[in-house]
């Protein structure tokens, strides 16, 4: 093994911390600033300090095997990038606000790169003509941004982050199906090399586009995701991506709808309070602007209304809640007595599967202080479309088996689409079939969140007393601690050369004038796996090797420690 370089804490550019920053939210980021991983720069801006650089560096490298392994390319692309790419795919103006755009001294527009599936896609237009030249999958581990409104929780939602991007490009469907498939396998095998608990869950493609998306979720307290969980079978999905089935009912014996008088029930609360039935019983109908059309969408009463889902649903038009103006000249809309019959062709309805055909609702009745019973789906009115949009609850049943869900939270650590042609068709990539006739490129997309797995790792694995890293992640292989005295720094540092000269990483915390206490307290906060220490039996040739994971410790004779950390 190559000789690898003691890192010195006397000479470390980094400083531990006693107290979690003032701003810290999550785990993760009290533990990365105090153990001198990271330092905050400005909002959502972090920089990476010698030992975050360190393990930073150890997922890159486990990434890339892994890429390599199933025959991806790696390449470099900018990441700042011109405006046309992305208005042909409709994803200059997609994105919103959450695009950094920029002119350059000629007013040219730029953008800095979010994800890179345009330019790729102009890549291999450039270099593939032919059948031949395919399949082919290229990636790059680079920065990306995002303008995110609010960046929270240290390095996990930030303006610039890391990520691992990759993209297949294949003649066939088929094909496509096999690099996602790749790609999927080489997911778990990273995760698991990482030590990340994980779960593959279902998910929505947003603002990607394509057909079959799964994300890889780390579940964790200080995860922004949220999924549902079978205790039964194995299904896994974000919470976005859960579907209720659609199941007409007989109404046969409802009787006709009547309006019912209700004053001063303008809400779901009051009226059912009113009439003495339970929310489940009634129809919410919530008004959105779409593109700033009105549409209408109902959900029970009982349930709220996922505008996540309902944004997906329409993307990439925008999507707002209507306001008190939205009413003032539509006396078709009475605001809090809003029901789905009598609207017309002049509001589009959309309802979760649950306002399925045949079920009856107490609904508003499109009048002041009044209300409809005996409301029935496909015969007092229509649903235009048939969308799951009400936020998932504990105990709702799973899709395949019907048993109640657990929802959890979880940290996005990696997520694949199978985009098919949305961006070929838009950025025209063909090459030549083995038909001779021009065949249309199909692609796929795959991500995976660098520096969130450090953050995700941090997450799962710390404890009371700091970071606790595995082997293959970890800035060192071993930490040495020299108590204090001359004879165990001399020793310590005696120790960590053989142990370097042996190939294993070594950080050693050989600073003059801190105390043991201090020392010990620091190594267990930077969390490297293994902990050697010089103490008080140096002078017999003894020290004390600690396991950081499981607390386990012994005192051996310096040679049979180094050989035991060098095996």
């Amino acid at each position: 093994m190559a000789n690898a370089p003691v890192q010195r804490m006397s000479k470390l550019m980094a400083k531990t911390l006693r107290d979690d920053p003032a701003d810290a939210e999550v785990l993760s980021h009290k533990l990365l600033v105090r153990a001198g991983y990271v330092r905050r720069t400005a909002a959502g801006l972090w920089s990476w300090l010698p030992l975050g650089k360190k393990v930073l560096g150890n997922i890159e490298r486990i990434v890339r095997e892994e890429m390599d392994a199933i025959g991806a390319q790696e390449v470099q692309l900018p990441a700042l990038l011109p405006r046309e790419p992305y208005e042909a795919t409709g994803r200059w103006e997609e994105y919103g606000p959450e695009l950094f755009r920029l002119q350059d001294r000629k007013g040219g527009d730029y953008l800095l790169g979010p994800t890179h599936e345009e330019i790729f896609t102009l890549l291999v237009k450039d270099q593939a003509s032919s059948y031949k030249d395919l399949p082919v999958i290229l990636y790059q581990i680079q920065n990306k941004y995002r303008d995110e409104a609010r960046p929270r929780a240290g390095i996990l939602r930030g303006r610039e982050f890391l990520m691992k991007d990759s993209y297949s490009f294949d003649v066939a469907d088929e094909g496509l199906a096999e690099s996602y498939a790749l790609h999927r396998a080489a997911y778990q095998r990273v995760f698991e090399r990482l030590g990340l608990d994980y779960r593959i869950c279902a998910a929505t493609a947003g603002a990607m586009g394509g057909s079959k998306s799964e994300e890889f979720l780390a579940p964790a307290e200080a995860g922004e995701d949220t999924f549902a969980d079978c205790p039964n079978c194995d299904f896994a999905a974000n919470t976005e991506a859960v579907t209720h089935a659609l199941t007409p009912v007989d109404a046969t014996d409802v009787p006709a709808a009547e309006d019912i008088p209700t004053p001063d029930t303008p809400t779901i609360e009051t009226l059912a309070a009113s009439l003495g039935v339970q929310a489940s019983a009634t129809l919410k109908n919530l008004l959105v602007k779409v593109d700033g059309e009105i549409v209408a969408v109902g959900v029970p009463g009982d349930r709220e209304v996922d505008l996540d889902k309902v944004e997906a649903h329409f993307a990439p038009a925008a999507v707002e809640l209507v306001t008190a103006e939205d009413f003032v000249g539509r006396p078709d809309l009475v605001r809090g007595y809003v029901g789905p019959q009598g609207l017309g062709e002049k509001v589009q309805y959309i309802a979760d599967p649950r306002v399925a055909p045949g079920t009856a609702w107490i609904t508003g009745a499109n009048k002041e202080h009044t209300h409809a019973r005996n409301v029935v789906a496909g015969r007092d009115f229509e649903v235009d479309a048939y969308v799951d949009v009400v936020v998932v609850r504990e105990g709702d049943p799973c899709p395949n088996c019907g048993t109640g869900l657990k929802l959890d939270r979880a940290i996005e650590i990696g997520h694949i689409f199978q985009l098919g042609r949305k961006y070929t068709d838009a950025l025209k990539l063909d090459v030549l079939g083995q038909n001779g006739k021009p065949a249309r490129v199909t692609m796929g997309s795959y991500g995976i969140g660098v520096s969130r797995a450090v953050a995700a790792l941090a997450e799962q694995h710390a404890d009371d007393k700091g970071l606790v890293w595995s082997a293959e992640v970890a800035p060192a292989d071993v930490h040495v601690v020299a108590a204090g005295k001359a004879l165990q720094t001399e020793l310590a540092l005696d120790i960590s050369e053989k142990l370097a000269a042996a190939g294993v990483r070594v950080l050693v915390d050989d600073r003059a004038g801190v105390s043991p206490g201090v020392k010990f307290t620091d190594s267990e906060l930077i969390g490297v796996p293994r902990i050697l220490v010089a103490g008080r039996r140096s002078a017999e040739g003894v020290v004390e090797l600690k396991d950081r994971r499981t607390g386990d410790r012994e005192e051996l004779p310096v040679e049979e420690a180094i050989a035991r950390l060098t095996k």
